[in-house]
């Protein structure tokens, strides 16, 4: 017995506590065979030094030593890595017995509220709701809405333009000249959607919903305009709501108005939300220009129709209370939880 046993245990020791990895019972009985205090393999080889020449002892004692504080070295890591895996399985095993934890459900969002009920109202009213792409083509979002070249609207300040000469829309108009491209009239339409322009602040946002309206038929007017306006705030806020309508400009829209209500948190008395005028902006809207009927398809001297926009996060703003317009988008549940 001499070196060659040394190295003998020393491979087998390590066999066996890599086969004993995580398992604390393994790497308890690895250490009784190796360093137990009555049988263990270290007390054979130190009880063989007595055995040895003179001459051999002294290598043969340094090699023993070596071998003694792998094994420590090695036993003490093994048993604290069994110790880690121990408490970490412990920490993911699952206590079937418990009662199980009831998952938040989700809240339709303010904005969402408003639309559906907006879309209902109009449903009611014989209309049907429209959708479109929101990257558009330079056609439909300005040429046919009568925006040319030097409009003010194309002005990349206010527009995201994309490689190609495509757009994020900055209104749903462009899914009403999609529609009268390809449908004949009468055309009753409501098409509600997300669009994109360059402004962040309170009250505006680089994305936003827009819900546009438009009517096309022999024989509409102005009376008809403002007859569904009426009929649609009345629906939308209160009866007794008083409608009124002003003068405006759109370039799709010729005449063009401005609509007001009356302030909905006042009664007309004057307050911070109306100014102290006792209205409150709340759309636009307008006779459809010949001109966006010509690059459609439509003969404007036998259709007339109108059209009406309005933002739906200033209508969700002023039914529920929201002062600032970035709270809608800031993905705040606490907001959401209030609709729950």
């Amino acid at each position: 017995m001499g070196l060659e046993r040394l190295e003998e245990v020393r491979s087998a020791f390590l066999v066996d506590c890599e086969a004993a990895a995580g398992d604390a019972e393994a790497v308890e009985q690895v250490r009784i065979k190796y360093a137990g205090r009555k049988s263990g393999v270290l007390l054979e080889l130190t009880a063989a030094l007595r055995e040895l020449p003179n001459e051999a002892k002294r290598e043969y004692g340094q090699a023993l030593n070596e071998l003694k504080k792998l094994i420590e070295k090695r036993l003490n890591q093994a048993k604290s890595e069994a110790s880690e895996g121990a408490a970490s399985a412990s920490a993911d095993r699952v206590d079937v017995t418990l009662p199980g934890k009831a998952l938040a459900a989700g809240a339709e969002h303010p904005v969402h509220l408003v639309r559906r009920r907006i879309e209902e109202i109009f449903l009611r009213m014989g209309y049907d709701v429209e959708s479109g792409p929101e990257i558009e083509d330079d056609w439909h979002n300005f040429e046919a809405l009568n925006m040319p070249p030097d409009h003010p609207a194309r002005d990349d300040q206010d527009t995201f333009y994309l490689p190609g000469g495509s757009v994020l829309r900055t209104h749903t108009s462009p899914v009403q000249a999609r529609v009268m491209e390809r449908t004949k009239p009468p055309i009753r339409i409501v098409v509600p959607g997300r669009v994109y322009r360059r402004d962040s602040d309170l009250r505006h946002s680089p994305m936003f919903h827009q819900l546009e309206g438009l009517v096309v038929d022999e024989g509409i007017t102005v009376g008809h305009l403002k007859a569904t306006l009426e009929t649609f705030l009345r629906a939308l806020f209160s009866d007794d709501l008083q409608v009124r309508l002003r003068p405006g400009y759109f370039p799709f829209t010729e005449p063009s108005a401005e609509v007001d209500i009356s302030c909905i948190f006042c009664g007309m008395k004057g307050c911070g939300v109306c100014s102290g005028s006792g209205w409150i902006e709340i759309l636009g809207s307008g006779m459809v220009d010949p001109r966006v009927f010509e690059a459609v398809g439509i003969d404007p001297e036998r259709y007339t129709g109108f059209a009406v926009g309005l933002g739906l996060d200033r209508v969700a703003m002023l039914q529920y209370g929201i002062p600032d317009l970035r709270q809608l988008f800031a993905g705040d549940q606490r907001l959401t939880r209030q609709f729950e």
